[in-house]
């Protein structure tokens, strides 16, 4: 939050809705990222291409705002890496349980009025709410 600009928030928000927009439209596929990774270990003939090329522009993406901003958002010097770790393995175990992320429910589906979404989408905000209050203030991991 160092460096947040309304400009960038609205960019990267409008790249986000047109990624899963067309995604929808040229592949009517949802874009839940959880979703097309766990899609890359199923191994069903002609359907790991566009996986492979979502998740790549992923990681192009990320390049170049790398070299259009020269730095790379870090998630905090100093936040010890187990506790990232952990966080990550929660992460995903999440949206294998809620049958998708934050992008699969919260972007896609709450832009198709999804109810499930909506439900998906509040209890990862309140469990995010809660985690960051008891890691911090029970803790101490600042």
């Amino acid at each position: 939050m160092n460096h947040f600009t309304p400009v960038s928030a609205l960019t990267g928000g409008l790249l986000i809705g047109i990624a899963a927009a067309l995604l929808l439209w040229l592949n009517g596929r949802i874009a839940g990222v959880s979703g097309i990774i766990n899609g890359l270990f199923a191994w069903k003939s002609g359907d790991i291409g566009w996986r492979l090329l979502f998740l790549g522009g992923l990681v192009a993406g990320a390049g170049l705002c790398y070299g259009w901003f020269g730095a790379v958002p870090l998630a905090r010097p100093g936040f010890p890496g187990g506790w990232l770790a952990v966080g990550g393995l929660l992460a995903g175990f999440g949206a294998s349980f809620g049958s998708g992320c934050t992008s699969g429910h919260g972007v896609c589906g709450l832009g198709r009025r999804s109810r499930r979404s909506l439900a998906a989408t509040l209890v990862f905000l309140v469990t995010g709410i809660l985690t960051a209050v008891v890691v911090r203030h029970h803790f101490g991991v600042y």
